[in-house]
């Protein structure tokens, strides 16, 4: 009996659930960064297309991910999956956009955000295109939640951002907003992004250096790159308060948080 009133239940879910998706909006989202936002934010049954690199080691959302059709970024793509909104940030062109409009597809186009009210720009405008605000807001308050936590355990330390690649990121980046969201000041003043000062870095090495990306190189690959330099290596050695996956500073978005999380538990 227990089984039977069981399956009526479960029955009667579904039953529910189909007409409220019978007119969710269709979506597909054209690169690894335009992904992260749809697989958080659209319901699962409506998700008809995502990037090829949706599933790779720097996507933060890799495992939500897992079983979703994956297409290039190309009209005859994006036809097939017949979407209602498609989500892009860098993926595509303005002659695909173009022709996405001519045939009454609304496209989304994400701003390239260097701080986290730029994330919650973001984060509102794909919400709103799914008509999912609830899950949009409330991914936000989990944002700022971990802000809160996260905030002045730096205590206003200068800290350099080294990426195996030997480059850091000054202002007007994400990673600056990270690291000020942890209590940390930017020992870079460079704006954007640009390669680490090796001679100046010898002179006057950084107090704190916060590593990114070194857990997607190989052991042994990239050996001979700027970040990982012998005197470099000298420098940064007992410096490095904390290394940041590459699948969370890939791309701007909430998941920010976690970063500037991880680093105020690493200065706590």
């Amino acid at each position: 009996m227990r089984r039977v009133v069981a399956a009526l239940c479960v029955g009667g879910l579904i039953a529910w659930a189909a007409p409220a998706l019978a007119g969710a909006r269709r979506v597909m989202s054209l690169d690894s960064c335009a992904d992260q936002y749809v697989l958080a934010l659209a319901a699962r049954p409506t998700i008809v297309g995502l990037s090829p690199r949706a599933d790779a080691p720097d996507s933060f959302m890799r495992a939500q991910a897992k079983g979703l059709p994956q297409r290039r970024a190309t009209i005859e793509a994006v036809l097939a999956a017949r979407p209602d909104v498609v989500v892009r940030q860098w993926g595509g062109d303005t002659r695909l956009t173009a022709a996405l409009a001519r045939r009454g597809i609304a496209t989304v186009s994400l701003g390239d955000a260097s701080d986290f009210d730029g994330v919650r720009g973001n984060v509102r405008l794909v919400a709103r295109a799914l008509d999912r605000p609830v899950q949009g807001e409330a991914l936000l308050a989990d944002m700022d939640r971990k802000l809160v936590r996260a905030a002045g355990a730096g205590r206003g330390r200068q800290a350099l951002y080294l990426t195996p690649g030997g480059y850091t990121a000054g202002p007007h980046t994400m990673i600056d907003a990270m690291l000020r969201a942890a209590g940390f000041g930017n020992a870079s003043r460079q704006p954007y992004f640009s390669p680490a000062p090796l001679e100046q870095l010898v002179l006057s090495p950084p107090k704190t250096v916060v590593l990114g990306f070194f857990d997607l190189t190989r052991a042994g690959s990239d050996r001979w790159g700027p970040g990982r330099h012998a005197a470099l290596r000298r420098v940064t050695g007992g410096r490095v308060a904390a290394s940041l996956p590459g699948a969370m500073v890939g791309c701007s978005a909430w998941f920010a948080a976690d970063g500037a999380e991880l680093l105020a538990r690493s200065a706590r």
